[in-house]
């Protein structure tokens, strides 16, 4: 299993940026994007099933951030409106074997992370 993210870069607050994360070798029970900040614990920002239902999204990002999954490709993205300086983390994405899932702890494969910084 490996897990290819891209998309991350330098923006201003306000821009958009998608992220994507492209999984190779199987489908899994849950997806997720999570990011960690300098100093700070890694989080989940949103993660969602198989078929691409919402399992989580945190408080931060509701409304700004939107996960979604492309079954074809086996291929998830994180659309990212509204950036604002807090944004900026290294942002993972992870998969699971494990149904309904969104803490760290039961994510299975990890992607290599993607760097997001937002400039004020």
């Amino acid at each position: 299993v490996q897990l290819q993210a891209s998309g991350g870069g330098l923006v201003q607050a306000g821009d958009s940026l998608t992220l994507s994360c492209a999984v190779s070798g199987r489908t899994f029970s849950s997806y997720a994007w999570f990011r960690q900040a300098p100093g700070k614990e890694r989080s989940c920002v949103a993660a969602i099933t198989r078929s691409g239902s919402l399992i989580y999204s945190a408080d931060s990002v509701k409304g700004r951030f939107t996960m979604s999954r492309d079954n074809v490709k086996n291929t998830v993205y994180l659309q990212m409106n509204t950036l604002k300086p807090d944004d900026t983390a290294v942002y993972y994405c992870a998969v699971s074997y494990s149904a309904s899932a969104y803490a760290a702890a039961d994510f299975n494969f990890w992607g290599q992370g993607t760097e997001v910084t937002v400039s004020s």
